[in-house]
């Protein structure tokens, strides 16, 4: 059977890829703009992405069965457009610089028109701007002759982290007339904390005196004005999950705090991170610990984009026979 082809848009560092290799797809094009996303994706994959999307002609694109990407949500989610408005600058498709990034997939689709497509994108877009962004979103790709389905899905069923996204998944009507597309159904299976973490972790992720207090009081003070702000810590004797990990984790790692005897608590670990995500102890992790944390908060959880992958090829071979 011939390989399926597909491509790998706002890469990050490869989870989606990881996905659809396991799916026996070849990965025929690949862009990602961030330098040490880049690195990373070139040390683990042997290949250094493209840059910017903005910057790429449609054309030049590998022909290919599926597009897959995981355009930015900063624009559209609830901590992202909270913190555009506190600064006074635009959110959403107003957000030029990222906002937008939306339709550099649309163009992509609308010049190379693969069989299928799937992307992704944190939970609030469906809510964004009282539903009109994801609107927009939907209308555009049925006009560009998809048929659409999504899914809002948590991670904690697959890895011990409460992390909610919503995948979208497009069909070609004209190849697929007529086509259902189920959702995968989310493992039984209970997730622990404490299956993830290292035996031996370094005294330097451990928090410091100034900075632990610091946490404590500012977790008093929103708690007595009644709303949640604070640090999330886990005991991994009683907790399973945590709070899911942000792209700022690298600044105090407050929302995932791990308890220790005797100690402050402690951050997660890059490598313990890669493992919250779903990342095997394979992947090569080459850049400094503040990048790292960066990149895995950023990512996709790889065993909910391998399932989703699975269904959709599986779909799409049980479409031909």
């Amino acid at each position: 059977m011939k390989k399926l082809r597909f491509i790998d848009l706002f890469a990050g560092i490869g989870g989606f890829r990881i996905a659809f290799e396991k799916q026996g797809g070849k990965c025929v094009f690949t862009s990602e703009w961030d330098k040490h996303s880049q690195k990373t994706y070139e040390d683990n994959f042997g290949e250094k992405p493209h840059g910017d999307i903005r910057a790429i002609d449609a054309k030049k694109i590998p022909d290919h069965d599926i597009l897959v990407g995981g355009f930015p949500c900063q624009p559209f989610s609830i901590a992202g457009v909270s913190k555009k408005i506190s600064l006074g600058q635009k959110h959403g498709f107003a957000d030029v610089a990222q906002g937008n990034l939306f339709f550099e997939i649309t163009r992509i689709l609308d010049e190379k028109k693969p069989r299928a497509f799937l992307l992704e994108n944190v939970k609030n877009l469906q809510n964004h701007d009282k539903g009109h962004t994801f609107s927009i979103i939907t209308e555009h790709l049925d006009k560009l002759g998809y048929a659409v389905f999504f899914k809002v899905i948590d991670a904690k069923h697959f890895v011990p982290q409460h992390r909610e996204r919503i995948f979208l998944v497009g069909f070609r009507r004209d190849v697929y007339p007529g086509i259902d597309f189920q959702f995968p159904l989310s493992p039984k299976k209970q997730q622990r904390i404490a299956n993830i973490l290292e035996d031996n972790v370094d005294k330097k992720y451990t928090t410091s005196d100034h900075l632990w207090k610091f946490l404590q009081g500012y977790a008093e003070k929103h708690r007595k004005l009644g709303n949640g702000f604070g640090f999330g810590l886990i005991n991994p004797e009683r907790d399973n999950i945590t709070r899911t990990l942000s792209a700022r984790y690298f600044k105090d790692g407050s929302e995932i705090l791990i308890k220790q005897k005797g100690k402050n608590p402690r951050r997660l670990t890059p490598r313990e991170c890669a493992r919250l995500m779903g990342f095997s102890d394979k992947f090569k992790i080459t850049v400094s610990d503040t990048q790292a944390y960066r990149q895995f908060g950023n990512t996709v959880v790889v065993p909910v984009a391998t399932r989703i992958a699975k269904k959709m090829v599986q779909t799409m071979n049980d479409y031909k026979s």
